[in-house]
């Protein structure tokens, strides 16, 4: 069924990129080190060559703005290379070993204007510990997202009515776009539901989402404005921009993304927030940076004019602002 909102092409993409990844993570997949010593799997590269082929079809002037390049795709090991073209082919039989470096070629457009940004596999080492990850999908025009989608194969369904046991791909996928709410259904298929952020108001009963790897963000700081907002629930910890969809769905109050301490000068990168922070918003949500700052998309691949994250039902976000500046002070 198509989504209430936005391009029925922009979806279709998002399930089939989800539907790769959870192949490969289901055959365990191993890692390459990229440049930068982060890590990059076939998954990685399958999914966004698989976006980026819808993109090409039904806006080929278009710009992408992703995560990954043709130069560490080429570098790869050719069973990672061969991994890549055979999960690629599940979805597009077509592709073939000319197409795929043409196609991961084109997310180094510059971010200028109106753009698509791309993270083929946010959550990487969630991804490679066979838990959570997301392919997330947004558009920007003049530095505000104006749309986003988040597919999460391995989120448990929010609805009441969960997906068919062994359904062909689990998970949900969750779409939002400005103006016009948020809303997710079954990867697999099925009815699409609005979703709404939680109605708590009280810090005491807020679950805080946050990273399960610990080097993503500063850990004691969270911990501390746990501690001064009086928040009596454990952390909620899991990888990627499933967060922003457990936070649009009402199941979980606060995320936060604070530079951690061996890199206080860290800025995000776009794709890791674009399409959830929409999504949040439009759920009834806020965001902003660690100073209450709108979060600008339009500084290139990073938010160079914002600190960290702060993502909130709304509710509690003048609750948190406040009990950051307290721990500043």
């Amino acid at each position: 069924m198509n989504p209430p909102i936005g391009p029925a092409w922009a979806v279709e993409a998002l399930r089939q990129a989800a539907r790769v990844t959870w192949t490969i993570q289901a055959r365990q997949a191993q890692a390459v080190d990229k440049a930068d010593r982060s890590p990059v799997t076939a998954a990685d590269f399958a999914a966004q060559a698989v976006v980026t082929a819808w993109l090409r079809q039904h806006e080929p002037a278009a710009r992408l703005v992703a995560e990954e390049d043709a130069a560490t795709f080429r570098a790869a090991p050719p069973a990672v290379q061969a991994a890549v073209l055979e999960a690629v082919r599940l979805v597009l039989p077509q592709a073939d070993t000319d197409a795929l470096p043409t196609w991961l070629a084109q997310g180094r457009a510059e971010p200028r204007g109106r753009f698509w940004v791309l993270d083929p596999v946010d959550g990487t080492k969630g991804f490679l510990r066979g838990a959570q990850y997301a392919v997330a999908l947004a558009l920007v025009d003049g530095g505000r997202v104006q749309w986003g989608g988040l597919a999460c194969p391995n989120l448990a369904w929010p609805a009441a009515e969960a997906p068919a046991a062994g359904a062909a791909l689990p998970g949900w996928l969750a779409v939002a776009a400005r103006g016009r709410g948020a809303w997710a259904a079954p990867l697999a298929g099925g009815p699409w539901q609005r979703l709404w952020v939680s109605a708590v108001r009280d810090p005491r009963a807020a679950r805080i989402l946050r990273s399960y790897e610990a080097a993503h963000t500063h850990g004691g700081l969270i911990a501390a404005l746990a501690r001064r907002l009086g928040t009596r629930q454990p952390p909620v910890r899991l990888d990627s921009q499933a967060k922003y969809a457990l936070l649009a769905a009402g199941q979980g109050d606060i995320y936060l993304r604070v530079p951690p301490a061996s890199r206080p000068d860290y800025k995000e990168k776009i794709w890791d927030q674009a399409a959830g922070a929409l999504l949040v918003e439009e759920a009834g949500g806020r965001v902003t940076d660690l100073d209450g700052r709108a979060l600008d998309f339009g500084q290139g691949r990073t938010l160079a004019r914002n600190r960290g994250v702060v993502a909130t039902n709304a509710a509690l976000h003048p609750a948190v602002l406040q009990a950051l500046r307290d721990l500043a002070a």
